[in-house]
């Protein structure tokens, strides 16, 4: 018997409400494409399981030792894992009391729909569906044009939320499926672009229009960080973007959220941003204004 395809999901969160129209459940798949030095889930960027380590819930148990020479306990640092020779088989966390967590289960479309299905009359209730994001679902094209078909199958409004850093033809034949693409503009200028995200925004744009053109309907997906993309040349040009655009619903602006940091301590990376705080509502209330100024497409705080 062939063996069904299987993507590495990270997270399926029911009851959303920002991440698309209605109640949503949110696939969150791992890998992606970008590198981005603000990213809100570093656990979402390989595409493999990692297991992920909360310092505050270890209560020094040693029962991870017993199992697993992976670990061990420095008088600094306190639980440390030896992340190069891990293998993620998942018996340390399988012998800890809630510290220990691996990042990422293989499903296959049929188990992920399953799962969906399962809050079916609030999306019907509500006009919701479900959205598939990550990590970009465009690291995986064929599963995911795979799951928004399934998905269209049973009826369900499909949002895909991505940076849009994928071939033309993984796009093109995805967006079949796909009711509203959750579209991210990370950044406008092209050389400060591939510094925060590690590749141009080139062919982000490029399709971006395509999709337009062919009738793609997008909500563009802005994050704003402080010190890094949130002056008004950006701003201005996100207004211009979406000015050149035919069927573009709305503008959310995403301010920066040091999610990040924790997350990261948590899988054994560095975060770029150290301490970098949270912006004050008066702050991005002047983003939002800024924006609006320049176009007619309403902008909000996602």
């Amino acid at each position: 018997m062939e063996k069904k395809a299987t993507a590495t999901v990270f997270n399926i969160q029911r009851f959303c409400v920002n991440d698309g129209p209605g109640i949503r459940t949110a696939v969150f798949l791992k890998g992606c494409m970008l590198n981005c030095i603000w990213c809100h889930n570093p656990e979402s960027k390989s595409p493999k399981p990692i297991v992920s380590l909360t310092q505050k819930l270890c209560i020094g148990c040693m029962e991870c030792i017993k199992t697993c020479s992976k670990h061990y306990f420095d008088e600094q640092k306190g639980h440390v894992i030896d992340r190069a020779s891990c293998i993620t088989c998942g018996r340390c966390v399988e012998n800890c009391v809630g510290a220990l967590e691996i990042m990422g289960k293989e499903m296959t479309v049929d188990e992920i729909i399953a799962e969906v299905m399962r809050d079916e009359d609030f999306y019907k209730t509500s006009g919701g569906g479900m959205t598939i994001t990550g990590g970009d679902p465009l690291f995986r094209p064929e599963f995911t044009f795979e799951l928004a078909k399934a998905a269209k199958e049973k009826g369900l409004h499909v949002c895909i939320e991505t940076s849009g850093f994928a071939k033309w033809e993984q796009l093109e034949r995805i967006a079949g499926f796909t009711d509203i693409f959750l579209f991210d503009i990370k950044e406008s200028d092209p050389k400060l672009h591939e510094k925060f995200t590690g590749v141009s925004n080139k062919l982000i744009l490029e399709n971006l229009k395509k999709l337009d053109d062919m009738g793609a309907k997008t909500i563009l997906r802005c994050p704003i960080i402080p010190s890094h993309n949130a002056r008004d040349e950006h701003f201005l040009s996100i207004a211009d973007i979406a000015n050149g655009l035919k069927n573009v619903i709305r503008i959310d602006i995403e301010p920066y959220h040091p999610l990040g940091k924790s997350k990261s301590e948590a899988i054994g990376e560095d975060y770029p941003l150290g301490d970098l705080g949270m912006p004050e509502e008066a702050i991005v209330r002047g983003w939002i204004e800024t924006i609006g100024k320049h176009t007619d497409v309403p902008v909000q705080k996602a």
